[in-house]
């Protein structure tokens, strides 16, 4: 399981999230607080507050490919 912190910003970053999230072969999550949605889930996405950070959730150790895919939306 790998946890970042990411910040998606405009409705391109979230359409191209999940566009990233979908090519994922395991599931992801993004949380905020206590409310948890399935990362491959636009409108669970637009849910969220997008003016704070979100934390994703990948379950697989295999993460490697998709982490560098969002290393734009990742908070440094």
């Amino acid at each position: 399981m790998t946890k970042i912190n990411i910040r998606l910003v405009t409705i391109d970053d979230v359409k191209d999230f999940v566009k990233k999230a979908n090519e994922l072969d395991c599931e992801a999550d993004l949380s905020l607080g206590k409310y948890v949605v399935d990362a491959k889930s636009i409108m669970g996405i637009f849910s969220l507050d997008l003016s704070r950070e979100l934390e994703l959730t990948v379950h697989s150790s295999s993460c490697e490919g998709f982490v560098n895919e969002i290393g734009s939306y990742i908070v440094k």
